[in-house]
């Protein structure tokens, strides 16, 4: 009983929170990796872009709620994310066209595309400031709870509670529906083949006929939807605030490096190592050592790092793996 109890504990604290925190990285890393795999720069405002799509979708998803529109169990933001990602779409496409397309055509060198997009970044974090505030804003409605802690000591008889936030649940589902459209996408449409073509050898494609600016739109088109639908689903399932977004900066590059660069397996492969480490390293274990040890009483938390340190697990990683495997895990491009 007490290792079920153990069990219980570690789902309810690590397994499950880590799970749906990777899930959201990991959608944040494939962007990343897509705009590096085919437009050969780190994109520095992809946080703060994040946070404009969420900051649009709950604009919507508010509009929605005052028509008396909802989706009963789900949250009404599911129907408003079609505008968010449309509207991150125009922004990604108008900055393109405003900023990168130039440096594009000087074909300069990948720094200063990085230093645009650091501008992009500020202009960006001031425009979603402006448009929704600065203050933590919920707009998660529906159903809270798939599985809650009462209902699962009632099922189980354990004396250790398990909670199932249906935010995490549809975290995990939509990714998955995501991944799935995206690998899809990319292996099987032509649209799909001629970015790979142009990811793989410039030229080579150029010289097959595929069109250059075709192939940027779409990249920044798929890389706004994936950018919104990951920021939506970690507003979601914590709180928006701009600020947050800038923060999941360093963990969304963290985990696209990690697994690769331009890797987008290595992406997703990396969110979930970044999670569960972060998660692992700052949480207490004393109440799963008390289970499994119940002679044992240990001086402390049990606890590497507390959580204010959560984001320098993801720093570390990140330099160990720039040190020792640049290409990340699962051989990308050097970072």
């Amino acid at each position: 009983m007490d290792i079920l109890n153990a069990l219980a504990a570690f789902l309810n604290f690590v397994f499950i929170p880590a799970a749906a925190y990777g899930a959201q990285l990991a959608l944040g890393a494939l962007g990343v990796t897509l705009i590096y795999a085919i437009l050969r720069f780190s994109n520095f405002a992809h946080g703060d872009t994040m946070a404009f799509g969420t900051a649009i979708t709950i604009l919507a998803t508010w509009g929605l709620q005052s028509l008396g529109v909802s989706l009963g169990p789900l949250p009404t933001a599911l129907l408003a994310l079609p505008v968010g990602i449309a509207a991150t779409a125009l922004l990604v496409l108008g900055t393109d066209r405003a900023v990168y397309r130039f440096y594009r055509a000087q074909k300069a060198a990948p720094i200063i595309f990085v230093m645009a997009s650091v501008g992009v970044m500020f202009v960006m974090n001031g425009l979603t400031r402006l448009i929704i505030g600065v203050d933590d804003q919920r707009f998660d409605d529906g159903a809270r709870f798939i599985i809650n802690v009462r209902d699962f000591r009632e099922w189980t008889g354990l004396s250790e509670g398990l909670a199932l936030r249906s935010t995490q649940a549809l975290t995990l589902v939509v990714t998955v529906i995501v991944c799935a459209a995206l690998f899809w996408f990319l292996n099987r449409t032509k649209s799909g083949k001629a970015m790979r073509a142009y990811s793989d050898n410039e030229d080579l494609a150029l010289l097959s006929g595929i069109d250059p600016e075709r192939v940027v739109r779409l990249t920044w088109i798929i890389a706004a939807a994936l950018m919104t639908v990951a920021g939506v689903l970690y507003g979601l399932d914590k709180s928006f605030r701009p600020f947050n977004y800038f923060q999941i900066l360093l963990p969304i590059f963290a985990a696209a490096i990690v697994g690769g660069l331009g890797n987008p397996i290595g992406a997703i492969a990396g969110g979930f190592l970044v999670a569960f480490s972060e998660v692992a390293v700052t949480y207490p274990w004393v109440k799963v050592a008390g289970y499994l040890f119940p002679d044992w009483q240990p001086g402390g938390l049990l606890q590497l790092l507390g959580t204010e340190y959560k984001f320098a697990v993801s720093f570390v990683i990140l330099i160990v793996v720039l040190l020792f495997r640049p290409t990340g895990l699962f051989r990308g491009k050097s970072a």
